[in-house]
């Protein structure tokens, strides 16, 4: 873990503050009566598969601490590449349609998160304990298998219900160590996935597609003291997430064939953004031939230089307009996310994200050749809808617990002067833009009398720092 020096500050004068934010957005951990005696109930009585892959020493790879495993990964080698097998929680094995559980579901659409813990999709009862893929427990999983050739390229894919069970529970940094240290199990699934990371994120360059390379701003609780870190992803999180990528490309595959289904999309940038972001390019002094994507700008960009740090946050904005579009029977006209430069469905978070369950049911039914659930295909026209207001309370509120953790971690400082880094500028109005401020890993407003310098090192001065308004801005020093 990479972090930077930061002021810690005490939990007590934030917690009200995030319980002020939740009753603002309407969000809640608890949940009514009749949807805990539901899960309860539900968690006694999962319907479970006949098919049975215990034998298969998967592991699980998530966040320190976290107790909602969705997927489990074992990795083998073939004669002619890789056999991976990725094991997903089946929810639907214990979440029965209509139930209260599923109707508090569709209400909450995704697990929300903050400082000091989250707003859960679903009651703890299952998500945490007896859906949550943890390490020496049998459990019902959607079981999909993903044959990859030598190159890393895609060959055949396969899903279907089964009984596994996860030999171990490792956290990024764990499992980071063990590959640097050639420590690996009996089956190294971990140094197979060392291996297929890469030869993933090439074929994602091969595409042409891409992923911001941007620092991670964390809030970090530890014990009764808060504070903020940036945090760089680790090699292992990159190959981590190369393989539930792999898993969507072939369920919107198996969808789009099939003729019905869910996906992730994302529309192609508006040739006036590209255009706005090359005039960026040339403000901040960053190389950009006229005949390289935006896409392979960004891989070579590096976010510790202050201009590239710039540089990517404006590329944020060729990343907005994405949604979910649901299909049966005429193929979307605009199928593709174009950031991943492919088709791309949700399928291997069904614990923390509503559709996940629905698309993991039709793919399914495909690889079966048997109808699609009505239940699951009944819903899928109502779930753009759902997922688009969900997510909009979602990132208001990590934002929102971002802004008061910020300004609480500031708060006796008003007054200082602080080196930070311009990282926006409003087109309008250039004297006002953000700061990214390393020491404390803020990044806050700034409006000063003049135009700033995007891209580059300036002093600054903290004039507010308000916890209760979740606010904090800078001016030039």
């Amino acid at each position: 873990m990479t972090s930077h020096p930061v002021l810690r500050v005490p939990a007590t004068l934030l917690v009200e503050e995030v319980r002020r934010l939740q009753d603002e957005l309407e969000v809640t951990p608890a949940f009514p009566a009749e949807v805990e005696r539901a899960a309860r109930d539900a968690a006694a009585r999962p319907v479970l598969p006949e098919l049975d892959r215990t034998d298969l020493p998967f592991v699980t790879i998530d966040p320190d601490g976290a107790r909602d495993l969705d997927q489990a990964l074992h990795v083998e080698r073939s004669e002619d590449g890789w056999t991976v097998h990725y094991a997903i929680a089946d929810v639907a094995a214990f979440v029965r349609p209509g139930d209260p559980v599923d109707l508090e579901a569709h209400r909450r659409g995704e697990t929300v998160y903050g400082a000091g813990g989250k707003v859960p999709l679903h009651p703890p009862v299952i998500s945490e304990e007896a859906a949550s893929l943890l390490p020496d427990q049998v459990r019902p999983a959607l079981l999909w298998t993903v044959r990859l050739g030598p190159d890393g390229e895609r060959v055949a894919a396969d899903v279907r219900r089964a009984l596994v069970r996860s030999r171990e529970q490792l956290t990024y940094e764990e499992a980071q160590r063990r590959v640097d240290a050639g420590e690996d199990g009996p089956d190294g699934t971990l140094a197979l996935l060392a291996e297929i990371g890469p030869l993933r994120i090439a074929r994602e360059v091969e595409r042409g597609g891409v992923s911001l390379p941007i620092p991670e701003q964390d809030v970090v609780v530890d014990g009764g003291r808060w504070h903020l870190e940036h945090r760089a992803r680790l090699p292992v999180e990159e190959w981590n997430a190369q393989v539930s990528l792999l898993t969507g490309f072939s369920a919107a595959a198996m969808m789009l064939e099939g003729g019905v289904g869910l996906l992730r999309t994302l529309p192609p940038p508006d040739p006036r953004d590209v255009a706005r972001l090359r005039r960026t390019a040339r403000a901040l002094g960053v190389g950009w031939p006229a005949e390289q994507s935006w896409a392979d700008l960004v891989r070579g960009l590096d976010p510790t230089r202050a201009d590239h740090a710039a540089m990517v946050v404006a590329c944020t904005r060729l990343l907005r307009g994405s949604g979910y579009t649901a299909f049966d029977g005429t193929r979307p006209e605009q199928p593709l996310h174009s950031a991943l430069a492919s088709a791309y469905a949700h399928v291997t978070a069904p614990l923390r994200r509503l559709p996940d369950r629905h698309t993991g049911e039709v793919c399914v039914a495909l690889c079966a050749g048997t109808e699609v659930p009505a239940w699951a295909r009944e819903a899928l026209p109502g779930l753009p809808a759902t997922m688009q207001r969900s997510g909009r309370t979602a990132s208001a509120y990590e934002r929102g617990v971002l802004d008061l953790v910020e300004a609480g971690v500031l708060r006796d400082r008003v007054g200082e002067v602080m080196d930070a880094v311009v990282v926006d500028v409003e087109e309008r109005r250039p004297e006002r833009g953000r700061v990214v401020v390393p020491g404390p890993a803020v990044e806050a407003r700034v409006e000063g009398e003049q135009p700033l310098p995007l891209g580059q090192d300036l002093r600054v001065r903290l004039v507010e720092a308000d916890v209760a308004q979740r606010r904090v801005l800078f001016a030039p020093a």
